[in-house]
């Protein structure tokens, strides 16, 4: 697929997600990304197509025409699933490890052992009461916009990472404060509430420093591709996980690719979710090299250019996974912001939302806002 046509595909996917209401946000960037794809389109690989839009490309492993001795051969749809503990790889070939198992590329209907069919420890939280505080809309369509003149909302997905307590040094740097819609289990980094790894203190440090944390899933399936049963796990398990980690679990998320139909909006209100999209995307997933990053800038000065702070506030998205968007991108973002008169704010702040609406209180959790004022 050549990546102009990629482009244009998530587009028309943000409108299908939404059911024939065909509200496609205003994305800033989005005439110059496309020029810049038509320009690119022939040196870029197929991993950067519209299937790879928000999730971590750069990690899945070219499996194609190749697989281990000891594994049970193909797998997948019209072919069937691989033996009980074995994953089924986005290619098609049964086997253990990253390769075969990482989500979200592991196809989870046809091997039991991909790290999204994990449920991470701790108390369960489906039986939480989900009431609805405050005036941001829970489920349906769902929110792009701030509305706050003078604020811009910095949010990063699919991290944890192992840039992102670099990135929250950034951040503690210039007074910014963001919003991490967090993984739980992707990108093969394992469960983020295991003590073994650094991403549990990675978690108390984001909100210690006043960041906002809300949901981007367990493990970042297209939540269209799924059942219910199979997406409410996605959501439920992401708070179990995050929730054993600090006591309590976000009301905000963010869909995977941006793509959310009715029944996961329905799903989502039910468990009350903000469902979070956003209105300025630099790309900086598709401009993971040094020599490509100049264009995700480009992108965004153009739009604070372009803008006033007395009128005017944005809701950003990035990705804490990429290593040019980290060391990069982000300096050029924050020095603009300040330079221009913005404020770098969390999601919430920006909507007008109290920060006792940010979370649910989980099971033996401080008492609702209690701990995460």
């Amino acid at each position: 697929m050549k990546l102009a046509s990629a482009f244009l595909a998530v587009l028309l996917s943000l409108a299908w997600a939404h059911d024939g209401r065909k509200h496609i946000p205003k994305t800033v960037g989005g005439r110059r990304l496309l020029s810049e794809l038509q320009a690119q389109q022939g040196s870029m690989s197929r991993g950067h197509a519209v299937a790879k839009r928000h999730t971590a490309a750069h990690q899945r492993s070219v499996l194609k025409g190749r697989r281990d001795d000891d594994d049970d051969g193909r797998c997948g749809p019209g072919i069937g699933s691989c033996a009980s503990g074995d994953c089924c790889s986005y290619e098609g070939w049964c086997g253990k490890g990253k390769d075969y198992c990482s989500a979200p590329d592991c196809q989870i209907n046809y091997g039991s052992g991909c790290d999204a069919n994990q449920k991470p420890s701790g108390t369960d939280t489906s039986g939480v009461a989900r009431t609805k505080p405050g005036n941001v809309l829970y489920g349906g369509a769902g929110v792009y916009d701030c509305v706050d003149p003078g604020n811009i909302a910095l949010t990063f997905d699919d991290g944890p990472y192992i840039y992102t307590n670099d990135l929250l040094d950034k951040l503690k740097s210039y007074g910014a404060k963001a919003t991490f819609f967090v993984t739980g289990n992707n990108i093969g980094k394992g469960k983020i509430n295991d003590p073994a790894t650094i991403y549990p203190a990675i978690i108390q440090r984001m909100h210690a420093e006043g960041h906002q944390i809300a949901s981007h899933t367990w493990s970042h399936q297209n939540a269209n591709q799924l059942t219910k049963t199979q997406f409410t796990d996605q959501m439920v398990w992401n708070e179990i996980a995050l929730n054993s980690i600090l006591g309590f679990f976000p009301t905000y998320m963010r869909p995977p690719y941006s793509i959310c139909g009715t029944d996961c909006q329905d799903i989502l209100s039910a468990l009350g979710y903000h469902i979070i999209y956003f209105d300025v995307d630099t790309a900086g997933y598709l401009n993971n090299r040094p020599a490509q990053i100049q264009t995700s800038k480009d992108i965004w000065s153009e739009a604070i250019d372009a803008s006033d702070p007395e009128s005017d506030s944005f809701l950003q998205i990035e990705h804490d996974i990429h290593y040019q968007t980290v060391y990069n991108l982000t300096d050029h973002i924050l020095a603009s912001l300040v330079s221009a008169g913005y404020k770098a704010v969390t999601v919430g702040q920006c909507l007008g939302d109290p920060p006792a609406n940010w979370y649910r209180a989980g099971p033996g959790g401080p008492a609702a806002g209690a701990g995460w004022k």
